[in-house]
Parts: structure tokens; C-alpha cells; sequence
């Protein structure tokens, strides 16, 4: 019976030790898949348009969103299963994550809205200026009638 519930034992931390090993993967794997400093800060393009473009394209994060969906899952059920001598350290890798996926997806949002609204502005200030050529195109017929 002791050597039965010895093997279940080195079993059960063998488990736990893959299972620690596997949510410290799918975190290294979702800071791999974050976007790359420089593509969110540097920006090569023509316009304010092509910029912004740029910008919501390298701020996805899918892939890395996924890897942490994935590590919470094996630290959540290695946690309930008192598996891990140490959580703490994984809980707040998970956090620190999901706090920062939860802010590039903000700014994905920011931009998409600004890439939405640059357009309709451009679009505006254009009716603008050519309603004020338009008027001052009149002031100038009406001096010249005038003389």
C-alpha cells in the first residue's frame, strides 16, 4: 500500500512540475507573441491614415491573448489542485499579461476609432475650405461689381 501511494505521490508532482512547466510556456510564448516595441512606435507612411493603419496592424494580439487564455487554464486547475509549492510568482506573470494585453486592445480600439474619424474630418475641413474659396470667391465679384 506505501509503495502504491508513494508512486501516486511522485505521479502527482511530476504532474504539477508539467503543469508549472506548461503555464511558464504558454507565458513565454505570450510575451513572444506581443507586439514588438518598435513597430507600435516607429512608423513609415505617407499620410496620418497610412499611420494609423500601421499602428492598429501591429497591435494585435491574438496570438498572445490566447497564451495567456491557455496558461490561466493549467495555473487554475494546478492552483485547485494545490499542485504548485510557489503560485504566487505565476499569478502575478498571469496578471501583469493580462493587464497589458488588456491595454494594447485599448489602444486597438483608440486607433480603429481614429482611423474611422480621420477620413470623416479630412472630408469635413475639405467641404470647409471650399465653402470659405466659394464665399470669398463671391466677396471678390461682389468688390468688383461695386467699382
Amino acid at each position: 500500500m506505501s509503495q502504491s501511494t508513494l508512486g501516486d505521490d511522485d505521479l502527482f508532482g511530476e504532474a504539477a512540475a508539467e503543469m508549472r512547466a506548461d503555464v511558464e510556456e504558454h507565458l513565454g510564448e505570450a510575451r513572444s507573441a506581443l507586439p514588438d516595441p518598435d513597430d507600435v512606435w516607429e512608423a513609415e507612411a505617407d499620410n496620418v491614415l497610412g499611420v494609423l493603419n500601421g499602428l492598429r496592424s501591429s497591435l494585435n494580439v491574438e496570438g498572445a491573448a490566447e497564451h495567456v487564455r491557455q496558461a490561466k487554464k493549467w495555473y487554475v486547475i494546478g492552483q485547485r489542485a494545490e499542485a504548485f509549492d510557489d503560485p504566487e510568482d505565476l499569478e502575478a506573470a498571469i496578471e501583469e499579461l493580462e493587464e497589458l494585453i488588456e491595454m494594447v486592445e485599448e489602444a486597438h480600439e483608440l486607433v480603429g476609432d481614429l482611423t474611422n474619424t480621420m477620413p470623416q474630418l479630412r472630408g469635413a475641413l475639405t467641404d470647409a475650405a471650399e465653402a470659405a474659396e466659394a464665399a470669398g470667391a463671391d466677396d471678390d465679384e461682389d468688390e468688383e461689381e461695386a467699382e
